[in-house]
């Protein structure tokens, strides 16, 4: 597992700050927690299903697309690897798929994500999905979302290479 290069949260930040924060310090978990496997590795199903850390560090690649740039900035046609015809698309995984450019996909998309959030408040409406959500909701939800997920890269990971810690 590669050092550990994640910025704690700040602890006297305003909301904003500290919700970003949050989602940061959970986003460079995820790399953490991928890096240094083998593409075999980030491939190889551990479980009864099509969680892998490679198709879960995909997953997380596409919710930062779909929540930040379609919900929040209601931009159109935003790619993701899940259909209706395959709505577990993002979990499959190929040979040809390689952990490092996942991971550089992943954080192509959290960077894409905060360009988003430097042109949005927690108060402003969603542009997408008809307004439904604040971004602050949004904000919330990616926080729960990847630290949730980054307790599955965990347990894979200790599975793979015997690596613990948070």
């Amino acid at each position: 597992m590669q050092a550990d290069q994640r910025v704690e949260p700040p602890e006297t930040a305003g909301e904003l700050e500290t919700l970003a924060g949050f989602l940061d310090y959970f986003r460079a978990t995820v790399v953490m927690k991928a890096a240094g496997l083998s593409d075999a590795e980030g491939a190889k199903r551990l479980l009864p299903s099509l969680t892998t850390v490679s198709g879960l560090v995909q997953h997380l690649t596409d919710v930062e697309g779909f929540w930040f740039r379609d919900r929040v900035d209601g931009q159109q046609d935003v790619p993701t690897r899940w259909s209706e015809e395959d709505p577990d698309g993002e979990f499959r995984v190929s040979a040809q798929d390689s952990l490092a450019g996942i991971i550089a996909d992943y954080e192509a998309a959290c960077e894409q994500s905060r360009e988003v959030m430097r042109r949005h408040g927690l108060e402003d409406r969603c542009r997408g999905g008809g307004g439904k959500q604040n971004v602050r909701w949004v904000l919330v939800h990616m926080i729960e979302e990847t630290g949730r997920h980054c307790g599955h890269l965990d347990i894979l990971r200790e599975l793979l290479d015997g690596s613990t810690g948070d």
